[in-house]
């Protein structure tokens, strides 16, 4: 979607269409090709609409079509061009990555590592925290590392069968 449609200040932009709640708050679910609000079943995994509380749970939630209409309240959009303006407190401000890959393979992929030659725990996401006297940083514990004392102990194993 073209930004002019939304004014001049966003002039050059190019949205996505992400989805969005209608005026009571029901969330448009991806695939219903209604353009008003429709009972569907969820279970588990289908939706993030509907989270089960026992297992093998069912339940009829209310949810909206994924067809636009002007009786929308909220729409969900997603920059996929820059344009000419900067939006205030969008894309004038820089947030830095939070959140990153745990896993060793996933942080390898994501950073294009060479499998022996670089380590991955130089890539790993840190966080810095300040207190009153020092500064240390913290970092999540690497999923499915291989180290030299996993490689000894893979042996030992493999030894002692």
């Amino acid at each position: 979607m073209e930004g002019e449609v939304l004014g001049e200040n966003y002039k050059g932009y190019v949205f996505k269409l992400s989805g969005g709640n209608d005026k009571d708050g029901f969330p448009m679910k991806q695939g219903v090709m209604i353009n008003g609000r429709t009972r569907m079943m969820f279970k588990t995994g289908r939706a993030t609409t509907y989270i089960p509380r026992r297992t093998g749970e069912r339940k009829r939630r209310s949810v909206r079509g994924c067809i636009y209409g002007s009786d929308l309240a909220v729409i969900f959009l997603t920059i996929v061009q820059k344009g000419e303006k900067e939006i205030e407190g969008c894309t004038n401000s820089e947030h830095p990555n939070r959140l990153a890959p745990k896993r060793a393979s996933k942080i390898a992929k994501m950073y294009a590592l060479v499998k022996g030659k670089d380590d991955v725990r130089k890539y790993v996401n840190r966080r810095t925290i300040k207190r009153k006297d020092k500064t240390f940083w913290k970092a999540p514990k690497i999923q499915r590392l291989v180290t030299e004392k996993r490689l000894r102990r893979k042996l030992v194993i493999k030894r002692d069968k």
